[in-house]
């Protein structure tokens, strides 16, 4: 169960601050600060998590990175659910906080749907959004297991190394998709924007996992010796 409470946890802060920042500062295709301060906000949970319940849970808070990890034994059928179900109700909760203080404060969202994903980077072409989605989505999860594969023995640096991934992929992808890469973080948000996020949310669960999925079947191909 701790490790469960875990993931929830870890993916509402992820949620929470990340889409918060988001939604504080702005994000749009400018490139400006509130770009890099969004994708140094989703980089510096990570960090920030993977040393907090990293060693409760291994810190996946992203659906995404625990298809790969059961795909490659790391975890077991059931452990598998429980992760994905904490990781979206923590998704979901983290949503709801930033609703709550952003009305309750009257603070305007500049995102303007809670820093939910879309496909307004890439002119509506949803081929182009899974693309992305999968690329980046691959790269990310291809490096967390590279850097937790107890053969290489990273040790107490691979958090930072996954934090700073985190913000590589969200300086390229947020001007296109605004960056899922984690189905649980597209979730929460897409609930409370309703309308055109929840239309095209199916993009950023299936790119996603098709990315995690590859990075799982390429790394034990790499591995293998």
């Amino acid at each position: 169960m701790k490790k469960y409470v875990a993931e929830f946890i870890g993916t509402c802060v992820l949620v929470f601050m990340g889409c918060g920042t988001a939604m504080l500062v702005g994000c749009d295709s400018s490139y400006g600060s509130g770009y890099l301060l969004t994708a140094l906000a989703f980089g510096l949970v990570i960090v920030g998590m993977a040393y907090c319940v990293g060693n409760i849970s291994g810190c996946h808070i992203n659906p995404a990175v625990s298809l790969a990890v059961y795909m490659n034994g790391g975890l077991s059928g059931s452990e598998f659910g429980g992760y994905i179900v904490a990781q979206c109700l923590g998704s979901i909760a983290g949503s709801a906080l930033l609703a709550a203080i952003f009305s309750l404060g009257g603070v305007v969202d500049m995102t303007g749907g809670y820093g939910s994903n879309g496909l307004a980077g890439v002119n509506g072409s949803v081929i182009a959004g899974l693309l992305v989605e999968i690329l980046l989505t691959f790269i990310f999860v291809l490096t967390i297991l590279g850097v937790t594969s107890k053969k290489a023995a990273h040790g107490s640096f691979g958090g930072l190394i996954i934090g700073l991934t985190l913000v590589l992929v969200h300086i390229l992808g947020i001007g296109l998709t605004g960056t899922s890469v984690n189905p649980a973080r597209s979730l929460g948000p897409a609930i409370f924007a309703g309308k055109d996020a929840l239309a095209c949310l199916w993009v950023f669960i299936v790119g996603p996992l098709v990315g995690g999925a590859l990075a799982a079947i390429v790394y034990k191909f790499l591995e293998k010796e």
